[in-house]
C-alpha cells in the first residue's frame, strides 16, 4: 500500500525544484474527473492563480520565479507560485529551462500555453465589462478588444517568436508588445507628446 505524500515532503520536493534539482515526478496521473474537455481544462487553469501566472508570462514577460513574485500585482504567495509553476510544467503548459548551479531557471511558454492567450482575452473582456478595475490594465483590455481576434494571433505569433524560437514575422508597424506599453502609457500620463 503506497503511503501519502506528506505536505511536508510536498514541500521538500518544491524546494528541491526551484534549487536546480530534477521536476518531481508523480508516481501515478490523476485521471480527469469525466471525459468533458471544459472539465479537462479547469483542472488544468481553473485554480485562482493558474491563469494570473500565464498573465505575467505573456504579458510582463517575467519568466523567472523571482520575477513572477516580485511582480505579481495580486501578491502571489512563494510557495502557491512554486507549486502552481511546477503544475503548469507537469500540464505542458510551460517548460522550465534546466538552471546550472547559481543560476536560475527560465520558463517559456509551450504551444499549449500560447493557446491560452485568446482564454485570457475572453476572460478580460468579460471583466472590462463585469468587473471594476484599474484604469491602466484595463487600457491593454480595451486595446485588444478594440483591434480584436486578429491582434490575439499578431501577439501569439509573437510569443512564438519569444518563447518557441520562431522566425519574427513582418509588423506593419509597431509590434503587439509596443501597442499594448503605448496604451498603458497613454492611460497613466506617461506616453510621450
Amino acid at each position: 500500500m503506497k503511503r501519502p505524500i506528506s505536505s511536508s515532503s510536498k514541500v521538500v520536493a518544491v524546494c528541491n525544484y526551484y534549487r536546480g534539482g530534477e521536476i518531481p515526478v508523480k508516481e501515478e496521473q490523476v485521471e480527469p474527473r469525466s471525459g468533458c474537455s471544459i472539465n479537462a481544462a479547469v483542472e488544468v487553469l481553473g485554480d485562482r492563480w493558474s491563469l494570473l501566472v500565464l498573465r505575467d508570462v505573456i504579458f510582463g514577460d517575467r519568466r523567472y520565479f523571482r520575477a513572477l513574485l516580485t511582480g505579481s500585482i495580486e501578491g502571489i504567495a512563494s510557495n502557491i507560485l512554486a507549486d502552481r509553476l511546477v503544475r503548469l510544467v507537469e500540464a505542458g503548459i510551460l517548460t522550465r529551462g534546466t538552471a546550472v548551479r547559481g543560476q536560475r531557471a527560465r520558463y517559456s511558454l509551450t504551444e499549449a500555453g500560447i493557446q491560452t492567450v485568446p482564454i485570457i482575452y475572453a476572460l478580460g473582456n468579460w471583466g472590462l465589462d463585469w468587473r471594476p478595475g484599474g484604469d491602466e490594465l484595463r487600457s491593454r483590455q480595451r486595446l485588444m478588444r478594440d483591434e480584436g481576434p486578429a491582434f490575439v494571433e499578431e501577439l501569439m505569433d509573437e510569443l512564438r517568436v519569444r518563447h518557441l524560437g520562431a522566425p519574427p514575422k513582418p509588423h506593419d508597424g509597431p509590434g503587439p508588445f509596443e501597442r499594448l506599453d503605448a496604451a498603458c502609457a497613454a492611460s497613466d500620463g506617461t506616453a510621450p507628446p
